[in-house]
């Protein structure tokens, strides 16, 4: 058996036997792939913390015959979640991207595009987390906010130190938009976004009516520190102590909260039973609004890359509508509810 080698994203990891672990990882170069870590859990040297959900690794495996699990021979560690503080809201973002991955991926087939933004959301909320610029990116990134568009080369592998979530506070707002940024590229990605600027019915342009959305950083701060034990117990937090495990995702429950935007009235409108936007004439009654600020904002990070929107002032309510039009998206398509979809629903999300 020949043995393959691939940079990877790790998403979810379960037991097999006694000590093996069944791994399901995103591969660049062969898609998302299941393989099997032999005594991951009895060995820390093998592995180590290379099984955390969302580290960057170099992989080394080979395909067995007549079997859909791969052997996993090593893992050689290229970013690590846990090399930056771990709060209670970059965590549940953290367990959202791998659900989402898993879930949407289709076995086999590589995506490039996808893993590019993948590794550029995690730099991204890496930096801020740890308090930095954001460097050389680990692998080519979205250049101009296009994911064909790769540029810069792999720096050298980053060791994980966090021993779990830390409190919330002032740089959970890099995992909101970072979130933003995902959750809307994933959609784009996977084929599931219209033209966001015209009206899916009738193909008029759509129009901004007003530019004054809800940004109180005070109630923002409030709601953080009241979800910060959401996740205590679940995912790093748990793994980190015990290297070679995964945590559970967060709990089973419904998705974003079901109130509407507390901006104004934009004149565009979405709905959980169709793709894209609606004008005022064509919306429905179960139709919610998206803001002025969040229409502008998904057409400006369509064109840019995730690191452009770092200095810009963000708080959890900032793009709360546009991050439920594409959760319910992503959700009436995988035809399920995400799990980590309530953690994130009770951190305010």
């Amino acid at each position: 058996m020949p043995v393959l080698t691939s940079d990877a994203v790790i998403l979810r990891t379960w037991p097999l036997r006694e000590a093996d672990l069944i791994v399901s990882f995103f591969a660049r170069d062969y898609g998302r792939m299941r393989g099997v870590a032999k005594a991951a859990l009895k060995s820390r040297k093998r592995f180590g913390g290379a099984l955390e959900p969302m580290t960057v690794v170099r992989a080394w495996f080979a395909e067995k015959p007549r079997t859909e699990l791969v052997r996993l021979d090593q893992l050689e560690i290229l970013r690590s979640p846990l090399s930056s503080p771990v709060d209670a809201v970059r965590l549940a973002a953290l367990s959202f991207y791998a659900e989402v991955l898993d879930e949407a991926l289709p076995e086999h087939d590589p995506q490039d595009a996808v893993f590019r933004l993948v590794v550029s959301v995690l730099e991204q909320t890496a930096a801020v987390a740890a308090g930095t610029e954001v460097g050389v990116p680990l692998v080519p990134a979205l250049g101009r906010g296009r994911p064909d568009r790769p540029h810069a080369d792999r720096p050298r592998a980053t060791q994980p130190q966090s021993s779990g979530p830390q409190p919330s506070g002032p740089r959970s707002s890099g995992s909101w938009m970072a979130l933003s940024y995902f959750s809307l590229w994933m959609t784009r990605l996977m084929g599931l976004l219209p033209d966001i600027a015209h009206c899916i019915v009738c193909g008029e342009a759509l129009h901004a009516a007003d530019l004054n959305p809800d940004r109180n950083a005070a109630a923002d701060a409030a709601d953080l520190v009241a979800g910060a034990e959401v996740l205590k117990g679940h995912g790093f937090s748990r793994a980190a102590s015990r290297e070679g495990r995964s945590g559970a995702l967060a709990p089973e429950g419904n998705s974003f909260p079901a109130e509407k935007t507390h901006s104004h009235d934009s004149g565009i409108f979405f709905t959980p039973h169709a793709d894209g936007l609606f004008c005022a004439l064509h919306r429905n009654g179960s139709a919610n609004s998206l803001s002025a600020d969040s229409w502008q904002l998904a057409q400006r990070m369509l064109r840019a890359p995730v690191s452009a929107f770092a200095a810009e002032p963000w708080t959890r309510r900032r793009a709360q509508d546009l991050r439920r039009f594409t959760l319910e998206t992503l959700e009436r398509h995988l035809e399920k509810k995400l799990r980590t979809a309530e953690a994130l629903a009770r951190l305010g999300g």
